[in-house]
């Protein structure tokens, strides 16, 4: 059986194929970013899976393409927590850029970008992935991610630079007392997540002119650190995966057009099309 993971800070998805590669069950964790979290956590979020530990002596090869795994030593303790689990398998971790080139370009060269949680881009010349700027993750970086927009809406409500009516209905969706805040932040593991959760507030209100307008500086950001860099001409291909690409994909194409460049696709949710990549190619 193996075993294929797209791992991303909120959530990781997991299909299992038999021999024929046939699907042989689905299923959703808690996210496993293992630059924020220690092998135990990591351990404690695979546990909770009842059918991952129901097939876990069944699986001989388990693909792991996750967020936070362009480290060698988050990449490491990755691995080593999925060996012992699937004590029968070949463990191969992989950072969630490869696996959103596998889902998008596949093997052709193209520019791929990650929106979700966090952020991250690569050009991928049909066999060697080339970044732009090593990942620094969410405090100083990801730009257009999640975390980074839930960042700028938290210091805008915070500095009283958010309108009145869009700022009455963020305090009424979210906990908003500072030492919840702070907690949260600096006390509690995945402060990224924390961050991210506030930018599901954007998908309700983003036909307001403020929403707008972060949203387009965030993706602006994105183009001048993650994509411009690579000095591609607009028949490069490129690829958006994730929800914020997803959920803003009228405002990105707007981006991308002033920044003389198009999207060719936006994919949600990769792992479809990833298991469909190991399905048709040996990896």
């Amino acid at each position: 059986m193996i075993l294929i993971a797209d791992g991303g800070s909120t959530k990781a998805d997991w299909i299992a194929l038999n021999n024929n590669k046939k699907e042989v069950f689905r299923a959703t964790t808690l996210g496993i970013n293992p630059s924020v979290l220690t092998k135990e956590e990591i351990t404690d979020k695979i546990s909770c899976s009842k059918e991952l530990l129901h097939i876990k002596n069944d699986v001989l090869q388990v693909y792991f393409y996750g967020a936070g795994c362009g480290s060698p030593i988050a990449s490491k303790n990755l691995q080593e927590v999925l060996e012992i689990t699937f004590t029968n398998a070949r463990v191969i971790v992989s950072e969630d850029t490869l696996g959103a080139v596998y889902a998008s370009s596949g093997t052709k060269p193209s520019i791929v970008c990650i929106l979700g949680t966090g952020s991250n881009s690569c050009y991928f010349d049909g066999k060697t992935m080339i970044t732009s700027a090593p990942s620094l993750g969410y405090t100083i970086m990801d730009e257009a991610s999640g975390n980074y927009f839930g960042k700028q809406l938290l210091c805008d409500f915070y500095y009283n630079k958010m309108p009145k009516k869009i700022a009455s209905a963020f305090q009424a969706s979210f906990d908003l007392d500072t030492d919840t805040v702070k907690m949260n932040l600096y006390r509690k593991p995945n402060p990224n997540m924390y961050l991210a959760s506030f930018a599901k507030f954007m998908f309700k209100y983003k036909d307001k002119k403020y929403i707008r307008k972060i949203i387009k500086k965030g993706f602006q950001d994105f183009f001048y650190y993650r994509i411009l860099p690579f000095q591609k001409d607009s028949n490069t291909p490129i690829y958006f995966i994730g929800s914020i690409a997803y959920y803003f994909k009228d405002i990105l194409e707007k981006v991308a057009s002033k920044n003389n460049l198009v999207v060719t696709d936006i994919i949600q949710r990769p792992i479809e099309k990833l298991v469909d990549f190991h399905r048709n190619n040996k990896v």
